[in-house]
């Protein structure tokens, strides 16, 4: 005998001008009319007719006969989401120094001048860091390289590569190098190193020559962009055409740009961009009424360029949009990216950490970003000072977890976006002064809501051609290859 009633498990839902957008807690979603929503209000199975099992099928709904079972299995997909959470902290940036031969107008560092030389990391404090970041659980090490121009001190670049090398004959971990450089002081025998060691490069790039080097300062007045040209063509020669990557940072001077900035980076040869907006720290925030724009004004930029990107891909070049590519593989697949943004708890600690020139330890490089304007309120200890309990395990990285998940977060906890999206605990505090946030007018709410919504609304067309591009971008294939 069928059991009139059954028992609604929990779930948020988004109401649209195309219906109610109804997620479980595992991420899965369905699109509902109103009177199928009320249907599963109702939590009456003969209302529900067929519905019953759409519902039951995506967790929505269980009945007694299979509640433990449908339980278990709903928790095993939200344990694949929260997956990288055995890890621990597998991201570490290492500050080699604050000298730059640039001044951006949006530094987030707030890099310091060339002859700054006690702006950089000594070789006991590398050391220091290297023996730590091995203390990290997880079997994945990625060490990346910042600054400042981390190649105006290589010298300790190189044998820090070399002594975690060292280290990790006996860790045994999958290591990995990347040193983020604005390539102009880059050297054949720079990349030679780096070809045998398997480091590669990431970049910046803002477009076309002129819009390139309108905030990218040359601290000897030059043209940045001549120089990136000629270092990007000799990298590739000893790295390969994919050795080094490319990040772009949207100004205003960018918002009606975009399509033209995206041309670009496929002239280059670079299979996608990120389009990604400003943060408000270190010079940015000094300059951002030059800057700055609103979060609504940054997605009318967005989708126009996402529109165009896509457009491109279907006249026969592919190229990526990686910021929709990483909302798409958490909106359609039940596996956890590694983008420390989109965490829940927040990434900042328990997934990356960065270690300053001198040997303080923060959860996130706009945590650094804030110390170097007075406010160390995110500084984790000095490696010189501090054990890996101390650090890691300490009250400053338990708060911020306790404070950083999005399930128990005021504006959060009733959100139908809340398992795609994440916390940025050091950006709440930076905009509101309180790590909690307030979600009315975080800018990283508003822009990580309206791409999303935009992401829902392209999938709603259910256009087949549409949706084997976006599982290309997922899975790393050609939009061709998905076709066949």
């Amino acid at each position: 005998m069928l059991h009139e009633d059954v028992q609604l498990l929990p779930f948020t839902y988004r109401v649209m001008p195309q219906g109610f957008l109804v997620v479980n807690q595992a991420g899965e979603y369905l699109w509902l009319s109103r009177s199928d929503f009320d249907r599963l209000l109702s939590g009456n199975r003969e209302r529900m007719g067929e519905l019953y099992y759409r519902f039951k099928g995506k967790h929505l709904v269980v009945d007694d006969d299979d509640e433990e079972l449908a339980v278990e299995m709903l928790a095993t997909k939200l344990r694949t989401r929260k997956g990288y959470l055995k890890a621990f902290t597998s991201l570490h940036m290492i500050v080699a120094t604050l000298r730059c031969n640039f001044r951006c107008d949006y530094c987030h560092a707030s890099s310091s001048d060339r002859d700054r030389a006690d702006t950089d990391m000594s070789w006991d404090t590398a050391k220091h860091v290297v023996n730590l970041i091995f203390e990290s659980p997880s079997p994945a090490i990625k060490i990346e390289f910042q600054g400042g121009e981390p190649l105006l001190n290589w010298d300790l670049v190189e044998e820090t590569i070399r002594y975690a090398e060292v280290v990790n004959r006996f860790a045994g971990r999958n290591l990995e190098f990347v040193i983020c450089t604005n390539l102009t002081m880059v050297t054949p025998e720079m990349l030679t190193f780096c070809k045998k060691h398997r480091v590669s490069l990431s970049t910046s790039l803002d477009g076309p020559g002129q819009l390139h080097d309108l905030h990218r300062k040359r601290r000897d007045g030059g043209s940045g962009y001549e120089t990136f040209r000629k270092k990007l063509d000799l990298t590739r020669e000893y790295l390969g055409q994919d050795g080094c990557s490319a990040l772009l940072t949207v100004t205003r001077d960018h918002l009606n740009r975009l399509p033209e900035v995206v041309d670009h980076y496929a002239e280059l040869g670079f299979n996608g961009v990120f389009l990604r907006s400003l943060n408000p720290y270190g010079y940015a925030a000094a300059n951002l009424n030059d800057l700055g724009y609103s979060p609504g004004e940054f997605l009318v930029a967005y989708k126009t360029a996402l529109d165009y990107i896509i457009d491109m891909n279907f006249r026969g070049t592919p190229f990526v949009e990686y910021y929709a590519a990483l909302m798409l593989q958490r909106i359609l697949t039940p596996f956890a990216t590694g983008f420390v943004d989109l965490q829940s708890p927040s990434g900042a600690g328990i997934s990356g950490v960065i270690y300053d020139y001198n040997g303080d330890v923060y959860p996130a490089d706009e945590a650094r970003m804030l110390a170097r304007t007075g406010d160390r309120k995110f500084c984790m200890g000095n490696v010189l000072d501090n054990s890996y309990e101390e650090l890691f395990h300490g009250r400053l990285v338990q708060d911020l977890v306790h404070k950083s998940c999005v399930e128990v977060m005021p504006g959060c906890a009733t959100c139908a976006y809340q398992i795609y999206c994440g916390a940025d605990p050091v950006r709440y505090y930076a905009e509101s002064g309180d790590v909690t946030g307030s979600r009315p007018d975080s800018g990283f709410c508003q822009k990580n809501k309206g791409i999303i919504d935009h992401i829902f609304e392209l999938l709603l067309r259910n256009d087949n051609r549409l949706n084997n591009l976006f599982w290309a971008w997922i899975t790393s294939r050609n939009l061709k290859d998905m076709e066949l």
